[in-house]
């Protein structure tokens, strides 16, 4: 056996202005690198990833011969692209093209970073590594494989009713999965939308009756993903459809079913705690499919083998008391997840009182109290009573900008909190006293610094504190809190018939779990990680896998449907090539594991 030709390797370091530079010896390092065995030329650079240091890299590939590079940069995520892009264009097979981060331990805010010593010794071995990798490292086989003109959504929220329509327009067949028995999301139950106050529903509505006539489009509702292999272009998906115990092709939607049930259960998805439904149900008016459901854990038919109502008074023989769960098995090209998100639960937050007293609920109940389809038909009544509070305080930063619980802001709870109190003020309780108890305002979009403006301009009171313990009268259900106000300089004990908490967004239930399925990365606080938060946010670490809206991490309407309209993008710039090269090991394993299964 002849033996291998020997490498010539080209080092190229990086000075990032002074974001390496200023905190590593460059020339240290480049005279530690000429040591390492086959490096062949090592040279340094200003900005490597400019139009300028791209063509001397190109430039030096060239005249020195070079077969393979190692450029000492940044992160890959950011930027092994384009030298792979530059190392093409000068002959070099893209596998052949490194990059390695030193500047995380010099680069001034960078949380990794680390005394100049320390930085030499690391980017010392650092390097030496990437050369030995490359050296050693030998072409792999690639396959040219046929993408699917397919893809799938997770999620029928907005987000992912925004990105599926958005690939069915351009002629891929798209299946949009929805665990819940209707498309839609946390949208469709909103009474308004700020910063203009729209009707929620009236501008979703446009999205779900599409969605749902689309001819690229099949909703799979009441439905999960439960697996998933194969790779871009070629991905296998076993989605289970959970039962609805009602053929939904024979059902009308009349609700004549739903009459007739005796049964009555505390509706805590689509009223949020707040009102009842019936065993046999629809979610709500607009729904969907605007088809029934049967929940069998409370239906007396599965509980104790009695009633059978809603079958004898269905009018099209639609109940199917027999039905199972269904395995369907899909195979498309791209995957784009748009779980959205869950209220924070508060009742950790003991001091408040929520789940003890009935008059203490969330911004997320007091939206569906509000809506005139919701529970209360758009009135707002206290819990305990059925009354109307004349004084309501709402507190901030439920679950988020803490430390104990979720550190980071959750985005959008102080717009909800100034929407429902316009509309309080405005169209249900003009003569409620409104009081805001907050940390910060944050009104960061376009449109709601003045939206803030106009809410404290109708007489609603700020108050920047955190207020204490909730206290409630055992005979009134009357509540009071008090609360150090700093423009006044003093404490305020306040009394109201309704607190309302405005409690984080967090990861929808089953994220983590999803996350194992697919493959992708959480990030520390349990949303999906996006490759990079500013160059690459829709992408995700497994190639072909995207994500969009508030599972990405909290977000409000308008920057979900964007996240939306780049997931849709990405997957289309890779369908549309229609043929895909890589790795065939990748290709086989796939085979291999379909073949076992």
């Amino acid at each position: 056996m002849l033996p291998d030709k020997k490498k010539r390797i080209g080092v190229f370091f990086c000075h990032c202005g002074k974001n390496i530079a200023g905190g590593l010896n460059i020339e240290a390092l480049i005279e530690s690198s000429k040591q390492i065995q086959e490096v062949s030329y090592v040279v340094d650079n200003k900005f490597s990833c400019s139009e300028d240091g791209q063509v001397d890299i190109q430039k030096a590939i060239q005249e020195q011969k070079l077969d393979r590079i190692v450029v000492v940069a940044c992160s890959p995520s950011l930027h092994l692209m384009t030298f792979q892009r530059c190392g093409e264009k000068a002959g070099i097979e893209p596998q052949f093209v490194d990059l390695i981060d030193i500047r995380k331990w010099t680069m001034h805010g960078s949380p990794q970073k680390i005394a100049p010593e320390k930085a030499l010794e690391k980017s010392k071995k650092l390097i030496e590594l990437a050369v030995k990798r490359m050296r050693l490292k030998r072409l792999i086989p690639m396959a040219e494989i046929k993408t699917e003109q397919s893809a799938l959504v997770i999620g029928g929220g907005v987000a992912g009713l925004e990105a599926g329509l958005d690939l069915a327009d351009k002629g891929y067949k798209v299946h949009i999965v929805e665990r819940l028995p209707t498309i839609g999301g946390k949208m469709a139950l909103l009474y308004k939308v700020f910063p203009t106050n729209d009707c929620a529903p009236c501008i979703l509505a446009p999205k779900t009756a599409y969605a749902n006539i689309h001819p690229n489009i099949t909703l799979l509702t009441n439905s999960e993903v439960k697996s998933m292999g194969g790779y871009i272009g070629s991905f296998h998906v076993k989605i289970v459809q959970n039962p609805r115990y009602i053929e939904a092709d024979k059902c009308t939607g009349c609700g004549e079913c739903v009459e007739k049930c005796p049964v009555k259960v505390k509706d805590d998805v689509f009223s949020a705690g707040m009102g009842q439904r019936k065993a046999v149900y629809i979610p709500y008016d607009q729904a969907i499919p605007k088809k029934a459901v049967i929940d069998a854990q409370n239906c007396l038919y599965f509980r104790k083998g009695v009633c059978r109502l809603c079958e004898k008074q269905c009018p099209t023989n639609a109940i199917n008391f027999g039905q199972k769960p269904k395995t369907v098995e899909i195979k498309v090209g791209a995957i784009i997840v748009a779980t959205g998100f869950d209220e924070y639960n508060p009742t950790e937050k003991s001091e408040y009182g929520y789940g003890r007293y009935n008059n203490v609920i969330t911004q997320f109940q007091l939206a569906r109290l509000l809506d005139i389809d919701g529970p209360t038909k758009g009135q707002l009544l206290r819990p305990s009573d059925g009354k109307e509070p004349k004084r309501i305080v709402m507190i901030q930063c439920v679950g988020s900008r803490d430390v104990s619980t979720n550190p980071y802001c959750s985005n959008i709870c102080c717009m909800y909190a100034l929407k429902h109190a316009q509309i309080i003020k405005e169209m249900v309780l003009p003569e409620a006293e409104i009081y805001i108890c907050f940390i910060d305002m944050r009104t960061v979009g376009k449109g709601f610094e003045e939206y803030y403006s106009r809410t404290r301009e109708i007489g609603i009171n700020f108050i920047r504190a955190r207020p204490s313990e909730v206290i409630q009268d055992t005979e009134t259900k009357d509540l009071s809190l008090k609360v150090e106000d700093p423009e006044i300089g003093r404490l305020l004990k306040l009394e109201a018939g309704l607190v309302v908490l405005s409690c984080a967004t967090i990861p929808s239930s089953g994220t983590e779990q999803l996350s194992k399925t697919l493959g992708i990365k959480l990030d520390k606080d349990g949303f999906f990680k996006e490759m990079h938060p500013k160059l690459r946010p829709v992408e995700t670490n497994v190639r072909g896998i995207y994500i969009c809206g508030s599972d990405q991490g909290p977000k409000d309407i308008p920057n979900a449907i964007v996240q939306a309209k780049a997931a849709a993008s990405c997957a289309d710039t890779e369908l549309r090539k229609n043929k895909i090269k890589l790795p065939q090991f990748i290709v086989n394993a796939s085979k291999l594991k379909k073949g076992g299964r």
